[in-house]
């Protein structure tokens, strides 16, 4: 990028001869079936953000969840979706698909982590409900079969949604382990703590998926990374699509059919 240039200012530049050339990380299948499905692909978007994530602190037994690096991880993840959402409203996007989420902690320091969302923007060839009611680009961590079966079924994909839980993880003391030293058991603290970590990072991004009038979330992941913060810490996180039921299905009713072989005579 030339220095001082702006992000539209880039995408603008995405021209051969003035006729614009579009990017995508698709393979020939999926090109396809999403000229099928009614989109043609724009131009690869991005989104990042650098955060200082800090150490953690002021969580205890009665309350494991370290609230601040939770939310800070949020904000995180949100800033770099909406500077991609940005990205693609310059180009004219009705949508972004194919959209990865990802941390990546690089030389800046111990606890500064680049969070990036990166996907490629859409358009539809025909007018539609594409669009949020805020007019901003919908967003779907999937494509090729998987979009072109949920258009054609009747479906909408409104957004990727998220959510997540940094708790602080009570590992056994030096006595507890002596005494389950050649002894398989389970350690009941550690179980309870991951369920709960789970669960509240799956109910978070169920409410930001009903927050949006969404019928379900497709394309579930759920994960815990550590972000280099050590055994003690834990975030879990969770990530999906929210859609949206529009109308009936438009695939075709699978009929049973048999087939015969006509090659052999008879015996």
């Amino acid at each position: 990028m030339e220095e001082g240039a702006t992000a539209g200012q880039t995408l603008e530049g995405r021209t051969t001869e003035g006729v614009p050339v579009f990017t995508c990380d698709w393979s020939v299948d999926e090109l396809v079936l999403m000229a099928d499905a009614g989109f043609d692909p724009l131009g690869l978007v991005m989104g990042t953000a650098v955060f200082h994530l800090g150490s953690g602190g002021g969580h205890g037994r009665t309350q494991p969840e370290v609230a601040a690096l939770s939310q800070v991880l949020r904000t995180a993840r949100e800033r770099a979706l909406a500077r991609m959402q940005a990205e693609a409203m310059a180009l004219g996007a009705d949508g972004v698909v194919g959209v990865q989420v990802t941390v990546r902690h690089g030389e800046w320091g111990e606890q500064v982590a680049e969070f990036w969302a990166g996907g490629t923007a859409v358009r539809a060839r025909a007018p539609g409900p594409w669009r949020m009611a805020d007019e901003t680009p919908f967003t779907a961590g999937f494509l090729g079969q998987a979009f072109w079966m949920l258009v054609r079924a009747g479906w909408r994909p409104l957004r990727v949604v998220m959510g997540n839980c940094v708790m602080h993880r009570h590992l056994p003391g030096l006595l507890q382990t002596l005494r389950q030293v050649g002894h398989q058991v389970e350690v009941e603290e550690l179980t309870q703590e991951v369920i709960q970590g789970r669960e509240v990072a799956i109910g978070r991004m169920q409410a930001a998926a009903a927050a949006l009038g969404a019928s379900g979330v497709v394309e579930v992941r759920v994960a815990e990374d550590h972000h280099r913060w050590g055994a003690h810490l834990v975030e879990w996180f969770a990530m999906g699509t929210a859609v949206q039921r529009l109308q009936e299905s438009a695939l075709p009713t699978p009929q049973l059919f048999l087939a015969l072989d006509t090659r052999g005579g008879a015996s």
